[in-house]
């Protein structure tokens, strides 16, 4: 395939064909990423121990906490490759390319390190059940080996989505994940490993697949071509990734800390809402990342258009990424609750289970859709080059407000239900969208309204 064939021209022509011919494959590709991760909790729920999808799916959120500060840095990858390649700037698209592969090694390194040595600690800090809690162990030391090709992956992905090439990095996956069932079948089924099964099957797909990315990158024309010779660390490319990257990876980070606590506050009801959760929450997963494919997609076209000068178009990239994010967010949440006690019997049939984890299914999927608007205008403003505010609208609305729901009025008698902690996740959604919109419209006013394409803007980041 040439370099050319899997491009996309994101300063030209109607925004939503092209928006969705970024969208898609990228949404096909987290949608996969998804399926293969439910894998190990279908295989484990049907062939392994009683206590193995508790085990495997209380483990999502700590996961979550330890990876997204990172994975932010990975975002800002995409920002800044993009602004780059929209202004016409090879080299410094050369140094950000080598400045990131190598942050992916050092963090990726850094994160086995701490989930090997603190796994166990991690998972009493948020109460997980004695019986859970030596699977759940296993599971996550494992996983957490195959922390640098997962990063290497990531931010390779970010890379080739910066020019509009999401097809490879789904082919990649596809493979990927393929390999990771299979394995998950053979060591569960086959050889009876239980939850260090599921872990050991992951951790080898996720080595395959940085093999891939990087074999592609390897393989491109310049500036997008990558040599292990070239590897290293640039001090400005390295402050800028970090600038829009931490406040990015920090908002990730606290969306995860509050999601733990709240995966805390499930514990305390026992094994049966655990599962429940565990099934619904695996289930959402399919149709955020739905949605959240438009967020990634908007940063990426509003890199672009701003390094290009081409400021006509910021406002039509922000209204179509939120439209079609509030679409798939009302479609495809209101799909998977009408058809969730199905979908929650494939990972555990028992009838308690189905029912715990459908309290939890109304309460999230059928108000989606503004989760998905709250995340696509995150993704428009990160393109236009802002990390620190969204960050602290979200800390202060989406994860402040659900904490504080979970210290005070969940804890009275009478509001200590599922019910009443699932809730706080749609009231949090609306309260915070509205917040982003408002700073949205400031931040769009230091940019002009006409293009200047004669003379783009310098593609540094701003606060």
């Amino acid at each position: 395939m040439s370099r050319r064939k899997n491009e996309i021209d994101m300063c030209s022509g109607a925004i939503l064909p092209q928006l969705l011919r970024l969208t898609i494959p990228l949404l096909l590709s987290s949608v996969l990423q998804l399926f293969f991760n439910a894998a190990d909790l279908i295989v484990v729920g049907n062939f392994a121990s009683e206590y193995s999808v508790s085990a495997v799916g209380s483990t999502t959120a700590l996961v979550n906490l330890m990876t997204n500060l990172f994975l932010g840095l990975s975002v800002s990858v995409n920002v800044l490759t993009a602004r780059f390649t929209g202004a016409g700037n090879n080299s410094q698209v050369q140094k950000t390319i080598h400045t990131a592969i190598s942050l992916s090694i050092i963090s990726g390194f850094l994160l086995t390190a701490a989930g090997v040595v603190f796994a166990p600690q991690l998972l009493k800090l948020m109460n997980s059940p004695d019986e859970v809690i030596g699977l759940s162990s296993v599971y996550l030391r494992i996983y957490f080996v195959g922390m640098v090709p997962m990063m290497i992956y990531n931010f390779g992905s970010s890379i080739l989505r910066s020019k509009g090439d999401t097809k490879r990095p789904l082919l990649f996956l596809v493979i990927a994940g393929i390999i990771n069932v299979v394995l998950n079948l053979i060591f569960v089924i086959i050889f009876k490993m239980d939850v260090a099964g599921v872990g050991l099957a992951t951790t080898i797909s996720q080595f395959i697949s940085a093999f891939l990315i990087l074999k592609c990158l390897s393989g491109e024309d310049e500036p997008f071509r990558f040599s292990f010779r070239k590897l290293g660390i640039d001090s400005g490319i390295t402050s800028a990734i970090l600038k829009i990257g931490i406040p990015a990876g920090f908002q990730g980070v606290i969306f995860s800390l509050s999601n733990v606590v709240i995966q805390s506050s499930i514990n305390s009801f026992g094994e049966i809402a655990m599962a429940g959760s565990a099934a619904a929450s695996s289930i959402e997963g399919f149709v955020w990342v739905s949605m959240n494919a438009f967020s990634q997609s908007a940063l990426t076209f509003m890199s672009q258009n701003i390094g290009a000068g081409k400021f006509s178009r910021l406002n039509r990239v922000a209204l179509t990424s939120c439209m079609c994010a509030a679409m798939t967010g009302l479609i495809l949440g209101n799909l998977a609750y009408l058809f969730g006690p199905e979908l929650i019997s494939i990972y555990d049939s028992r009838p308690e289970v189905i029912e715990s984890g459908m309290i939890r299914m109304f309460m999230v999927c059928c108000f989606y859709c503004t989760c998905g608007i709250m995340d696509a205008i995150v993704g428009n403003i990160r393109g236009m080059g802002y990390a620190v505010t969204p960050t602290i609208v979200s800390l202060l609305g989406a994860c402040g407000l659900r904490i504080v729901w979970i210290l005070t009025f969940f804890r009275l008698p009478q509001f200590h239900t599922e019910s009443m902690l699932f809730i706080s996740y749609p009231i949090t959604w609306v309260v915070t969208f509205t917040a982003h919109l408002i700073c949205f419209s400031f931040m769009r006013k230091k940019y002009p309204k006409k293009d200047k394409v004669k003379e783009p803007i310098t593609p540094e980041p701003a606060l």
